[in-house]
């Protein structure tokens, strides 16, 4: 990592306070250069850790940037377990092919080890860019554009005993965010919230509402019990047959499947729309098996949450698994090496443990799929079928790829 002119090495160290704005700008001017509200701004830059944000300097110009939140993320079993949520990546185009993103990612790989937290998470814009840093694509969402006209709901019993109202978003914050934290500890891939990020909900900046309404919520009670919550926008539209008019999904979580039942009916049937928008929903939500024609809904599937064993024996100790597991990984990992070798895994649901072992070997695959089976999204048949983990031992890639499953499917709830 040289400068050009100066031959000297751009500076790599962690943010300064005062230096937010030209960091963020680099990263801004990164993504494209449409400047953000002022309201954004604000945000992220009051959920910025400094001490966990790493900048590189080229003189007093920021050439590339590297952040990491302190989150806690569920695993299977229910564990919330540290994660470095790695996000504000950037690297200045002038700066391109110089060992500049490289840098940041070794140094903050480094860091993250040394804070004990056994993951690094991230959500990646381009995804072939992090498979070389030991990042697998471990969770996915579920887009849909539902036509509500033509695919009608089939609701569960005690979907009427669950009651519908609307409510000014910030004024039920509290309930809504009481509502998530219960959810948090049932699905592998959600995020514990950290103060302040309640706000990141409830971003409304007009800019990105693409012609639709403010940011609207409706809260669903059953016997005076808050059960569930969406958030959406509606944007009208007309043609000469009538309203066209689109409901756009922003955030929708229930405690159960009636209360769940209730709110896609109430979106399904707002006056004067004829389609909803629902994107980065989980890929096992039931509201797929509510409706008359999922052909109407045209779902499609896609990548979201990133996850990269730092710490291997921590990490695999730190969940459970469906089914006893004893088995012994040989693990490839040339970014992080104090995680390559054999590891024997023996756990069940109740608990794990993960030490270095001299036995023989009878699963090898790489870190990074390692990281993509780790939430139990993604089966090691499958990856094994791609030829990305190897069977050693007879009935070994069965017995693990049962046990590292997990029902229901890993979901992250919102990006970072």
């Amino acid at each position: 990592m040289t400068n050009d002119r100066t031959g000297r090495a751009p500076e790599l160290r962690a943010l300064r306070p005062d230096e937010w704005d030209m960091m963020y700008g680099n990263l801004v001017r990164a993504f494209g250069g449409i400047p953000e509200s002022d309201e954004e701004r604000e945000l992220w830059r009051s959920l910025t850790e400094f001490e966990r944000s790493l900048a590189v300097w080229d003189g007093d110009r920021c050439v590339g940037t590297a952040g990491a939140f302190s989150f806690r993320l569920t695993v299977p079993g229910g564990a919330s377990v540290p994660a470095a949520g790695v996000t504000m990546v950037s690297v200045a185009a002038t700066h391109r092919r110089r060992g500049v993103l490289t840098s940041m990612m070794r140094r903050q790989l480094d860091d993250v080890r040394s804070w004990g937290e056994p993951l690094a998470v991230l959500t990646a814009s381009e995804p072939a860019i992090y498979g070389r840093f030991g990042y697998g694509a471990a969770t996915f969402q579920l887009d849909a554009e539902i036509d509500t006209v033509r695919a009608g709901l089939t609701v569960p019993d005690g979907t009427d005993d669950v009651h519908v109202r609307y409510a000014e978003p910030a004024e039920v914050l509290d309930v809504c965010e009481g509502i998530y934290a219960r959810l948090v500890p049932g699905r592998p891939g959600m995020l514990a919230r950290r103060p302040g990020w309640e706000r990141v909900g409830l971003l409304d900046p007009a800019s990105e509402r693409g012609g639709a309404s403010p940011l609207q919520c409706v809260v669903a009670e059953r016997d005076g019990e808050s059960v569930g919550y969406a958030r959406f926008r509606v944007k009208p539209s007309w043609d000469p047959g009538g309203p066209e008019g689109q409901v756009v999904l922003s955030a929708l979580e229930a405690l159960d499947p009636a209360a769940d039942a209730a709110l896609w009916r109430f979106l399904f049937e707002i006056d004067l729309t004829s389609s909803l928008v629902a994107r980065g929903r989980p890929v096992d939500e039931g509201w797929q098996y509510l409706v008359s024609d999922i052909r109407r809904c045209s779902p499609a599937r896609r990548d979201a949450l990133y996850v990269r064993p730092v710490e291997v024996a921590a990490a695999l100790a730190a969940r459970t698994y469906r089914t006893p597991v004893d088995v012994v990984l040989e693990v490839e990992d040339a970014f992080c090496p104090w995680n390559a070798g054999r590891w024997r895994l023996s756990g069940d649901a109740k608990g794990a443990s993960c030490e270095r072992t001299r036995d023989a070997a009878e699963l090898a695959l790489s870190v990074r799929d390692l990281g993509a089976a780790y939430l139990g999204g993604v089966s090691l048949t499958a990856l094994a079928a791609a030829g990305r983990v190897r069977e050693l031992r007879g009935g070994a890639l069965a017995e693990a790829s049962l046990a590292f499953g997990s029902d229901p499917a890993p979901w992250l709830p919102h990006g970072f």
